[in-house]
């Protein structure tokens, strides 16, 4: 759970932003509950996944019962985030007969739980478009105040635009300097094509400089926390050791 700054610490200002992006999300439409949301971005490593993690984390830690799930099924992540086995998981309950809650696994973090992708099957985009992935959000519903649905990158594969199409919101998380305006846009284009509810953007890796919102001295921090792939943890803030500011 390296990359769960919301968890390891609460009251950082990382932690924070997290909340703030909880608290918009829900004012973001205040006509409908928003009880499904689905974390897209444009290309692959831009840090979905870890904004996915640490937004069930911030939304547990206010008392709503999360689940995550992870549906990137041609590169799953979170059992790595959260240290689960991906023996068995969404694949599976999606050709099971039995309740799908059986294939949830508890995290560290109290009323978060997570089901992992399970087993990669040869065509993602066809089981998650289904109906019986309709029917297991609906049945999640009654259990969960909050269904967080980890996707593919949108720019790259149709399985976020599929997912989008059906559920609540829509967040896309953008990485500074990742990719170029032309591939954002058409990422929001994407999923405009099927009258997704893109509640907003998420920017990582945003240069902050002394004087801002944050303080300069936790910008290595920030841009760590925030890849999918954070440098190798070292000693000092926050229990790791301080590299240079670049």
């Amino acid at each position: 759970m390296d990359t769960l700054i919301s968890h390891m610490s609460p009251k950082s200002p990382i932690s924070e932003a997290y909340r703030t992006l909880k608290t918009n999300v829900q004012f973001s439409d205040l006509d409908r509950e928003i009880q499904t949301i689905v974390f897209t971005s444009a290309l692959p490593g831009e840090g979905k996944t870890t904004t996915t993690s640490n937004y069930g984390v911030v939304s547990a830690k206010s008392g709503k019962r999360v689940l995550i799930i992870d549906a990137d099924m041609r590169k799953p992540s979170i059992h790595k985030v959260f240290r689960q086995p991906n023996v068995r998981g969404l694949s599976d309950a999606l050709l099971s007969e039995k309740s799908p809650l059986t294939f949830v696994l508890p995290t560290d973090e109290p009323r978060l739980d997570v089901m992992t992708s399970g087993p990669i099957p040869p065509n993602p985009a066809e089981i998650l478009g289904s109906k019986k992935m309709r029917a297991l959000i609906d049945q999640f519903k009654e259990h969960y105040d909050l269904i967080l649905v980890d996707a593919p990158p949108v720019g790259v594969v149709t399985d976020a635009q599929i997912l989008a199409s059906f559920l609540d919101g829509t967040i896309v998380v953008l990485r500074v300097g990742k990719g170029d305006r032309k591939q954002s846009q058409y990422a929001v284009e994407l999923l405009n094509n099927v009258k997704a509810k893109v509640l907003g953007v998420v920017l990582n890796r945003l240069p902050i400089h002394e004087g801002g919102y944050y303080k300069y001295k936790y910008y290595h921090y920030y841009g760590n926390v925030y890849g999918d792939q954070p440098e190798t943890p070292k000693k000092g803030l926050f229990g790791r050791k301080k590299t240079k500011s670049r």
